[in-house]
């Protein structure tokens, strides 16, 4: 039955988001995680559209936040406003009261708005006006941003990287899916007629899934090897944290769920390595030449000497 759902709501993403699969697969393994997922990747891919499909495929509240520089945290949290017949204040919820929050561009609008989803991204929650406010599950924030070296971005510190479970880039699409874009416009046409297909009691069922996945000593041994060798490359600056070791567990017994397995399997673990890893990582090869596809390479040799269990 899970199965099922799980495979309806793929296949209804893909209805609109005709770049490559495995984008869909890493973004349902966010939602089954309850984490957070990062798109990155040059304007005009479909970022956008790969996280309004999924918005719009759960019956679900959604908003969407188009983040500037000029955006103030409270434009984010929301803010109280004086009611004159109560004679008191009366507090208006921000977008961030949502189960699906869509943050377009989160790296063009300053640190300081950028900090205002830390709270609510780490423990579903929001301090405001003296006073906590827990957010419904199910809670995500699906975050776009182009390469930070265009210009008019700011750079996301890793604090904040450190709360999104996977970052995906998309690349560009294949040639015959292109075509398909070009000729149906699914963005214009597809998502506007786009119906869900899952409700939020069900999604918050599949996640409760998760934790209950077998995960083997073995594949706990093999993720701390992982994070382990990440710690001590010499070409790395920063390694993984335990967040982030805790962070490719969840993602693996995500992938499980997603798989229709009840336990993790050393696969699980490798194929999701560098989405969850990559950008919890600092090579210094980045920080002195600005190589962009460094990290990449140190990780899958990470990958190559560290034995995987049988």
């Amino acid at each position: 039955m899970a199965n099922e759902r799980i495979d309806r709501l793929r296949e209804n993403i893909r209805t609109v988001f005709l770049g490559h699969s495995r984008a869909v697969d890493l973004l349902l393994i966010g939602l089954l995680a309850r984490g957070h997922v990062l798109i990155e990747d040059v304007p005009g891919v479909g970022k956008t559209v790969l996280a309004k499909s999924l918005a719009r495929s759960i019956d679900c509240k959604f908003t969407r936040i188009q983040l500037t520089p000029d955006l103030l945290p409270s434009d984010v949290l929301g803010v109280s406003i004086f009611n004159t017949q109560t004679q008191q204040f009366d507090f208006k919820p921000g977008p961030v009261f949502a189960n699906v929050v869509l943050a377009d561009e989160i790296n063009r609008t300053t640190p300081r708005t950028q900090s205002a989803l830390l709270e609510a991204m780490s423990e579903e929650q929001v301090s405001v006006e003296a006073q906590t406010l827990p957010l419904e599950r199910p809670f995500m924030v699906v975050a776009t941003q182009n390469p930070f070296e265009f210009e008019g971005t700011y750079y996301l510190p890793e604090n904040q990287l450190d709360r999104f479970i996977v970052k995906i880039s998309l690349g560009y699409p294949e040639r015959s899916s292109e075509h398909r874009i070009l000729t149906t416009r699914p963005g214009r046409t597809t998502l506007d007629t786009l119906h869900p297909v899952m409700t939020a009691p069900e999604v918050v069922e599949l996640q409760d899934q998760v934790p209950d996945i077998k995960t083997d000593g073995s594949i706990i041994e093999y993720i701390l090897d992982l994070v382990e060798a990440t710690r001590h490359h010499d070409d790395l600056h920063l390694g993984v944290s335990p967040r982030g070791a805790l962070a490719l567990t969840q993602a693996s017994q995500a992938a499980a769920v997603l798989a229709g397995r009840d336990f993790v399997t050393p696969d699980d673990v490798k194929q999701l390595f560098q989405a969850v890893c990559g950008h919890r990582v600092v090579s210094k090869t980045y920080l002195h030449n600005g190589d962009a596809n460094a990290t990449g390479r140190i990780l899958q040799n990470v990958l190559e000497k560290v034995a995987a269990p049988r």
